[in-house]
């Protein structure tokens, strides 16, 4: 129970209490006995019946989705609405007038029997710009405006009459006839979401105008003749095997370059990896000629040194066979003659001697039989 509700219920005692009092002083006037107790009662409580009833009326107990129009009773000028809560007003100078709630409605038209607002088929028919027919199928949620100004503009509107039927129904199938009229059938069966937020544009400022808010809405369907249908159903198709044939070819597309790529990675890969060998290459080249340079290097620095090494690696480097050899007399350059003779008998003497120094084994005489 509010405040409200508390007051009123203490108000309608304190009217018994006058009555308890009319009614004593009624039983003491009937027995010659003073009435004064009686006729004080009654005061007291017709006094507290009257004040607690104005202040009752100028306390007003809202619920959170409710908002109350309030006028000055006086003028009739419409003062600032009061939303959910408790509030005060002035008693007898100040009125609430109606009470809106701002929860929000749905309103629904529909060719189906089964839903909708209205019983039976409740489409809205239109003629697109190329002359066919079609019903139009919607669905709207919106809501009382809760900000003041708006609030009391509806009011202002509609006041005692119905703003459902007066307003949300007639504006909401007239914008739609509006807005799909504009379009040609294929336009309007193949852009449906445009169409949808053309009309949902427009009924938000007419909602807007009114003092209601426009929540969402809905283009449910569209249904076209029968023969006309037929005639977007093939369009339907024959859109949906081109979009079918785009993708093929983007996808056959997509594997060509994919192979492409493949190729060409192929390509890079063989080259680089000939690059790699030719690097490499040319680096076990140089790497062999600067061995090779060092070597000389060293073979030249030895043979400075010792200028009868090549005759000596020459004469060791002859075949055990070898008893003659036939050499230049003008070969100043790499043989020195008599050193090489030299160097050769010094080497068939010192064969010469230590096959000398081989102890030899003299066989023993083998017993004769008899001796």
């Amino acid at each position: 129970m509010g405040i409200s509700g508390l007051i009123s219920t203490i108000a309608l005692l304190a009217f018994l209490l006058f009555l308890a009092g009319i009614g004593l002083v009624v039983l003491s006037a009937s027995q010659g006995r003073p009435v004064r107790g009686g006729v004080l009662l009654a005061i007291i409580g017709l006094i507290a019946g009257i004040v607690l009833t104005i202040v009752g009326q100028g306390i007003i107990t809202l619920q959170p989705t409710e908002i109350a129009i309030v006028a000055n009773t006086l003028t009739g000028e419409l003062l600032e609405p009061r939303r959910g809560g408790t509030h005060v007003i002035l008693p007898i100078v100040q009125n609430v007038i109606v009470r809106f709630d701002t929860v929000q409605q749905e309103y629904t038209m529909s060719g189906s029997i089964l839903e909708g607002a209205e019983t039976g088929n409740d489409s809205v028919e239109i003629q697109t710009v190329d002359g066919q027919l079609a019903a139009i199928d919607v669905t709207i949620n919106f809501r009382v405006n809760p900000d003041p100004v708006a609030v009391n503009r509806l009011y202002s509107n509609w006041r005692d009459r119905d703003y459902v039927a007066g307003f949300v129904r007639p504006a909401t199938r007239s914008i739609v006839r509006d807005v799909a009229s504009s379009f040609t059938a294929a336009d309007l069966y193949g852009e449906r979401n445009l169409v949808g937020d053309g009309m949902q544009e427009a009924l938000t400022i007419a909602f807007e105008e009114e003092g209601l808010e426009l929540r969402e809405f809905f283009l449910r369907e569209i249904r076209f003749s029968d023969a006309y249908q037929e005639t977007l159903n093939l369009i339907e198709q024959e859109r949906r095997r081109t979009e079918l044939l785009r993708v093929e070819a983007e996808q056959r597309l997509v594997v060509e370059q994919g192979e492409a790529a493949a190729r060409e990675a192929r390509a890079e890969g063989d080259a680089a990896v000939a690059r790699a060998l030719a690097l490499g290459e040319a680096d076990a080249t140089r790497t062999r000629a600067e061995a090779e340079a060092a070597a000389l290097e060293f073979v030249s620095a030895e043979l400075q040194a010792n200028p009868s090494l090549i005759q000596y690696l020459y004469v060791q480097n002859l075949s055990d066979n070898i008893n003659l050899a036939l050499i230049p007399s003008n070969s100043p350059f790499l043989f020195d003659l008599n050193t090489l003779t030299e160097q050769a008998a010094g080497t068939s003497t010192q064969s010469t001697t230590e096959e000398e120094e081989t102890p030899q084994e003299t066989p023993e005489s083998t017993p004769q039989p008899g001796g």
